[in-house]
This record gives C-alpha cells, sequence and structure tokens, in this order.
C-alpha cells in the first residue's frame, strides 16, 4: 500500500492531530518541486510529495513550511504567500498510522537547485530527492502523487490564481 509525505520520528501528537505546514513550490516557469520518498524499507514503495513537514514546538505553521523547505531543498529565499489548501489525512508510513491536518502554502522561487540540508534519520531513509513538474508532466504521470488531485489543483492555481481563502481539499485515508 502506498503511503503518504514523509514525517519525522519526533513529531510530537498530543492525542490529536498531527500539524503540518507544505509549500507549493513553484520557479520562474510555473514548475512545482516535489519530492521523491519512499518507505524506508521497500524503495518500490514509492511517491512524490510537496515539501514540508510537522510543527516544532511553539513554531507556526509559517515558520515550519519555511524550516522544512530548508531543511529539505536548501532553497530559503523564498516568500510564503497564502494557505492554498488544508487537508486532513491518514496513513501508514515506517511501521506506524499518521494523522494530520496539513496547509499547503504558496511560495515562488527563482532558484532551482535543490540540496537536501538537514533531513532526519528517517528521511535520509526514505527520501530519493527531488524534481520539479511541469503541470502537464503531472496530469501525465503514472506514478503516486500526494494530494491524489495534485495535477488538478495545480492547474487551477495555475489559471485562476491562488483562492479568495483556503479550500478544504477531501480527507485521504491510506
Amino acid at each position: 500500500m502506498p503511503a503518504e509525505p514523509l514525517p519525522t520520528e519526533g513529531d510530537a501528537h498530543d492525542g490529536g492531530l498531527r500539524k503540518v505546514a507544505r509549500v507549493v513550490l513553484l520557479d520562474p516557469r510555473d514548475r512545482i518541486l516535489l519530492l521523491h520518498g519512499h518507505e524506508p524499507d521497500d524503495p518500490a514503495d514509492d511517491w512524490w510529495f510537496t515539501p514540508g513537514g510537522g510543527v516544532e514546538g511553539d513554531e507556526t505553521r509559517e515558520q515550519a513550511a519555511l524550516r522544512e523547505l530548508a531543511e529539505e531543498t536548501g532553497i530559503t529565499e523564498v516568500e510564503l504567500g497564502p494557505v492554498l489548501w488544508r487537508r486532513t489525512c491518514s496513513f501508514p508510513f515506517a511501521g506506524r498510522r499518521w494523522d494530520q491536518d496539513e496547509w499547503y502554502y504558496l511560495a515562488r522561487t527563482d532558484r532551482t537547485a535543490t540540496r537536501a540540508t538537514a533531513l532526519t534519520e528517517l528521511e535520509r531513509r526514505s527520501v530519493a530527492g527531488a524534481r520539479w513538474w511541469t503541470c502537464q508532466e503531472l496530469s501525465r504521470a503514472h506514478e503516486t502523487v500526494y494530494p491524489t488531485r495534485l495535477a488538478e489543483l495545480l492547474r487551477r492555481l495555475l489559471d485562476e490564481g491562488p483562492p479568495a481563502g483556503p479550500v478544504t481539499l477531501d480527507t485521504e485515508i491510506v
């Protein structure tokens, strides 16, 4: 069964949903950056996902989004835009179930070179790289991508601009 975007082993749960901030990072050519993840012990069980991760300590979601983007891609010169989408999801990964409340922030960058600078031990075992995707490539992809309607969501974003407020996506349970 395919998993979802990568949690970190030390994430707090406080009995509820894990708070997650993700980044829809676009380059000057309107390509989106996705990371290639897989189950730590099964590289064939793989998927693509947006950079991001769990809120740590007293951080805001905005701070978490920028920190995670820097750690996972090395890209730091971005200005976060609005929250585009919100999603609740539940998935198995690395031997446990993860229940998350994810917020997706828009950001743009001129920098397209990526280099992970501060991956956790679990991320080092389960992230296989990054790739910039055009909307057309994403819509034709046979790979698993999260959120599952990302190609459609990206097309709407590029055609219409950011929504007036965050759009709540369907809950995804894997």
